[in-house]
């Protein structure tokens, strides 16, 4: 059997698997530009800023914020617009507001797209030339006190990570404590919701990423038990919250892993691969045919047939990614101006209301909604969002900003997580998400960053802790 190295270092399958993929680009690219109702060049302008995000996401000096938001954007605006233009007349399911889908409204709204990818661009590189960038090898694991341990007890932390996140799953889904598109039902004491909230997001992926490197370590080679335990905490979560998101966490583990083979020096073959493809494949496509089911029968109020799981799930693989439509409503809104700007970010929580984007900038669907059961909202995305004010420099900049915070906290996960590449792509998934689908309740972020940082407090303060305890 191959090893991994022997497999990506194939001159042929890599060439074959490019060739293939960008042959498909230029394709779609071809077919929607014949159809294209504005200048030619702007789409040209927006195809090669998309694509160019998408390929640097993945050159040997990236980091994995680089990776997924160079994915999330090249699904949510370029793959997004060029079907919706090359089969579908560049009409879209979701709504886009002012938009009237003339030449100059494409145009406009691919030329803010454009600029706000290019901001992520350029701190990209800034970030590669002065800044930080991984170490081709990683020797040894830099959690001591944590890895000591697990070596003591490492199949009892399997069954207690089994367990806990069985635990948290169970009782989330049967107490109503946070799921999404749903009004809370069980309000728990001492700030426990927000304990269920962490934990459910990516508290409990971040002991998975933990205990896959700490795995690694021991064997040097790759773990199916691990894997299979990390697969199963991602659905068993993502179908407590009723969200068909697994695919987030779950891919960026598995990401993390492939990158942490050669930095590593973990042994592997392609039967691994071919296994733990087949295992995330299956339990993906299982956890978005249940929660269809399970949102269907509860927001529609009807037990949901097989024909109406499959009309709900169809959709989702271009839909469900934020991105096009946002920055059509808002570029096309008549009303832009830093006013507007003021007032989104003095938006608050509240679960029977719908969002300011909602309210402001579309026809949503979700306004006549019964807001005392469900909690829908829409989202413009971090690119349409930043545009409120109507300028363009000053969306630029901001996308050059956030891209330099996000380099931040991907340098505190590596620092004070121990050097954990794993952690490190799992983390950076998150803050590439939440840009992607930024807009709602904006003034909150700090909520999310915040339990970013404690959750990498949380590891390095037990590594001291524990660290203490074995001295004494």
């Amino acid at each position: 059997m191959k090893s991994y190295h022997e497999l990506i270092t194939n001159n042929k399958f890599s060439k074959a698997a490019l060739l293939l993929f960008w042959s498909i680009v230029i394709t779609l690219f071809i077919m929607a530009s014949s159809k294209y109702v504005g200048q030619w060049y702007v789409y040209l302008l927006f195809t090669i800023a998309s694509n160019l995000l998408l390929y640097f996401g993945f050159r040997s000096k990236a980091i994995f914020f680089d990776t997924f938001i160079g994915i999330f954007f090249w699904l949510g605006f370029w793959l997004k617009l060029t079907i919706r233009v090359a089969f579908s007349g560049g009409l879209f399911n979701q709504a886009v507001g002012y938009f009237d889908g003339s030449g100059a409204a494409f145009d406009k709204a691919l030329l803010v797209t454009s600029c706000g990818l290019s901001g992520f661009l350029l701190i990209s590189f800034i970030r590669e030339k002065f800044f930080f960038n991984y170490s081709g090898k990683i020797e040894g694991v830099h959690l001591q006190g944590l890895f000591g341990l697990y070596q003591r007890h490492r199949k009892m932390i399997w069954v207690l990570f089994l367990v806990l996140f069985v635990f948290i799953g169970v009782t989330n889904a049967y107490l109503g404590i946070y799921q999404r598109g749903s009004i809370t039902r069980t309000t728990l004491p001492f700030g426990l919701n927000g304990v269920y909230k962490w934990l459910l997001l990516f508290g409990l992926a971040s002991i998975s990423a933990l205990i896959l490197r700490f795995e690694f370590e021991i064997n040097k080679k790759t773990s199916f038990v691990v894997i299979l335990l990390s697969l199963l905490e991602s659905f068993v979560s993502n179908v407590s919250l009723l969200s068909r998101g697994m695919i987030l966490n779950s891919s960026a583990l598995l990401y993390g892993v492939i990158a942490g083979l050669r930095k590593y020096s973990i042994k592997t073959n392609l039967r691994f691969f071919i296994i733990a493809f087949l295992l995330f494949s299956t339990l993906f496509i299982s956890s978005v045919f249940v929660v269809n089911y399970l949102r269907s029968s509860i927001y529609l109020d009807n037990d949901a047939d097989l024909s109406e799981t499959h009309a709900m799930t169809t959709p989702l693989f271009i839909d469900r990614w934020v991105g096009m439509e946002g920055v059509m409503a808002v570029s096309s809104y008549p009303k832009l101006g830093w006013g507007l700007w003021k007032s989104a970010w003095k938006e608050i929580y509240n679960e029977n209301e719908t969002s300011f984007y909602d309210n402001n900038f579309i026809e949503s669907a979700y306004v006549n909604t019964d807001k005392s059961k469900h909690h829908f909202i829409s989202l413009p995305g971090v690119i349409a969002f930043f545009f409120y004010p109507g300028s363009f420099y000053f969306l630029f900049f901001s996308m050059f900003f956030l891209g330099g915070l996000a380099f931040i906290i991907e340098y505190a996960t590596y620092r004070m997580g121990g050097m954990n590449i794993i952690l490190c792509s799992l983390l950076a998934q998150v803050v590439a998400f939440r840009f992607a689908s930024f807009g709602y309740v904006p003034a909150q972020s700090y909520l999310l960053f915040g339990t970013l940082f404690l959750n990498l407090f949380i590891i390095y303060f037990a590594e001291k802790i524990i660290r203490i305890y074995n001295r004494i």
